[in-house]
């Protein structure tokens, strides 16, 4: 075969690859962008329409694996993976608000490490949970974002052997740590001026029961 033929049956190989490229970035950025607006609705409590998205976006992946199963190495991509990441705080979260358990991983046919680089942000979207909640006065809530929040950093903290393997991981994790901290200043500083307030409104009440 001359050399011509077989660039020329190379370049049509070529051509299909980057075809199933362009797909599998178009499907990703679609379940990013469909995660993300997930998330937004489960803030708003609108529990019924994130599902509804997350659905969405459960199908668009089980596309990207079809078109990709030829050619594994294109689903170890960089969009692909936080698409994957994105997805996985989408529900994770969206399981917390309706207080169910942890997504399952095998359950929803997720890679290992966008699941645990997913739960790493999940701390973000507690942390702002909590902050909502305490602005409506609802400590309980947001103890219990704090205590999720905990739960989801030391159990990444305990991992072994996922440096390696997941690099970004342990940056996120150090980030988690802070935004935990920040978080249980913020609910400490409101359940002290809670208490005071309660204190000081039945104070009022015995002086003036006094009158």
């Amino acid at each position: 075969m001359s050399l011509k033929k077989i660039i020329k049956v190379l370049q049509k190989e070529l051509n299909k690859k980057d075809n199933i490229r362009e797909q599998i970035l178009s499907n990703s950025r679609t379940v990013t962008r469909i995660s993300k607006q997930a998330i937004l609705m489960t803030h708003q409590g609108r529990d019924k329409e994130a599902e509804k998205k997350l659905r969405h976006a459960k199908k668009e992946l089980a596309k990207i694996k079809k078109i990709s199963s030829p050619y594994p190495y294109l689903a170890s991509m960089g969009a692909l993976r936080a698409a994957y990441e994105e997805y996985v705080e989408a529900w994770a979260f969206l399981k917390f608000v309706k207080g169910e358990e942890f997504l399952n991983p095998k359950e929803f046919e997720i890679p290992t490490i966008p699941y645990l680089l997913g739960l790493a942000d999940l701390i973000g979207e507690l942390r702002r949970k909590a902050l909502d909640s305490l602005r409506i006065g609802d400590l309980e809530t947001s103890e219990k974002c704090l205590e999720t929040m905990e739960e989801v950093y030391l159990e990444l903290m305990a991992l072994e052997n996922v440096h390696g393997l997941a690099p970004n991981i342990r940056r996120k994790v150090d980030v988690s740590r802070k935004i935990i901290e920040a978080t249980r200043g913020d609910i400490t500083s409101e359940s002290r001026r809670s208490l005071l307030a309660t204190s000081l409104k039945n104070l009022k009440k015995q002086l003036n029961s006094k009158l």
